[in-house]
């Protein structure tokens, strides 16, 4: 097979079109992976439609390129170089590209390479642009050629419907470890009806987190977070009462030891401070949904009690495969998500399922192997090489 069909984003703000590139040869330390799920995310309307009002400091791949954040598969080819990873293997695709040979990356910190990138999506700095033209396949096509490093091996256990959902769940695990959650800890979350913040609450009950308080506005959705473990999670609708006196109610006096914001932009920063105050001493407050206002943040309070404020967008491949393991395990529960299914071809109503999900329990997904009602033949089709 020569080619392969790809949706790919011809201009800001246009619909997803379906194209035919080449099938990539792979590299001596790359794969080619045959793509059977591909997540897609709730950002993606915004970055599709709005770049670079949005975020201009963060650079789209040139067009037309070839997005899909998420993605699971199978290894179909392997380089010349490739030892351990064989045909056939089931893996996620961790999408964070790095150099390879910064200051970061040969310090083992790949994840602050200034010219980090998120394959399929966009990047972090001006150098990103040449990884976009080394990796330029993202998940919305029939295969991905990628780093044979950026792959997470997966049980059978896990569906690559649950598996394209690493990158939100990845997000959650790699911030809830920066707070040092462990067994026993207590746990604040906000935006925990979200799909950063149904991660979040998996994860905190998989770590041994023993109190779990999670903040947001759909009642309906709280409840059913809060039945994930009754016995461990409880609930706060927005507008229900003062935040810091139901933490203090629910850590014995103390506070809470950590708390992730999941709330994304938009969101007002009065909940998030309130958040930061229900810390106990020595507590860690972790940003992972990109709340955009500004926080008025009394650093002498801080200071004085020792409070951190770290942010974090995204985790280490050993990060990812340590939830295969877990969920291998059953200890990370994947059998909450409802997966809404759809053909290459049918993308864009993907991204309408996006608009139109109900919370975090909603995986909207794309198969570029699924066969589609809708013909092909009713999108823009075109030949060409990607990149």
């Amino acid at each position: 097979m020569n080619h392969m069909r790809v949706a790919r984003l011809h201009e800001v703000g246009q619909p997803f079109r379906i194209d035919s590139v080449e099938v990539p040869d792979p590299g001596p330390r790359d794969v080619i992976v045959e793509i059977k799920a591909c997540n897609v995310i709730p950002n993606l309307r915004n970055v599709v439609t709005s770049w670079p009002e949005w975020f201009p400091y963060l650079p789209l791949p040139a067009l037309p390129a070839i997005f899909g954040l998420d993605a699971a598969g199978v290894v179909s080819r392997v380089g010349a170089q490739v030892r351990n990873v064989k045909v056939g293997e089931r893996v996620y695709i961790n999408p964070g590209r790095h150099s390879g040979d910064s200051y970061a990356s040969r310090g083992g910190d790949p994840l602050n390479d200034p010219s980090f990138t998120f394959q399929g999506y966009f990047g972090f700095g001006p150098d990103s642009h040449q990884i976009y033209q080394d990796y330029p396949y993202g998940g919305f096509g029939e295969y991905v050629m990628t780093p044979v490093d950026g792959l997470v091996t997966l049980p059978d256990s896990v569906t690559f419907e649950q598996a394209c959902r690493f990158g939100y769940l990845g997000t959650s695990y790699s911030a809830l470890r920066k707070a040092d959650v462990r067994a026993g800890s207590s746990v604040l979350i906000n935006g925990g009806t979200g799909t950063l913040g149904v991660g979040a609450v998996l994860n905190a009950l998989a770590m041994g987190a023993t109190r779990v308080l999670v903040m947001a506005r759909d009642r309906a959705l709280l409840e059913r977070v809060r039945q994930l473990d009754p016995r461990r999670v409880q609930v706060h609708s927005h507008g229900d009462g003062d935040v810091g006196e139901w933490v203090l109610r629910h850590t014995d006096g103390l506070g809470a030891d950590a708390f992730v914001d999941a709330v994304g932009p938009g969101a007002p920063h009065e909940i998030t401070l309130s958040g930061i105050d229900a810390l106990r001493r020595g507590g860690r407050m972790v940003d992972i949904g990109g709340m955009s206002e500004t926080l008025p943040l009394n650093m002498f309070k801080l200071m004085c009690f020792q409070i951190s404020v770290i942010g974090s967008n995204w985790f280490s491949v050993a990060e990812g495969q340590d939830m295969a393991r877990m969920a291998e395990a059953g200890t990370l529960d994947l059998s909450v998500f409802e997966h809404e299914v759809f053909a290459l071809s049918e993308v864009n109503d993907a991204l309408d399922a996006v608009d139109n999900r109900k919370g975090g329990f909603t995986n909207v997904v794309v198969n570029p192997s699924l066969a589609s009602e809708k013909s092909d033949a009713q999108l823009s089709t075109a030949t060409a090489t990607a990149g």
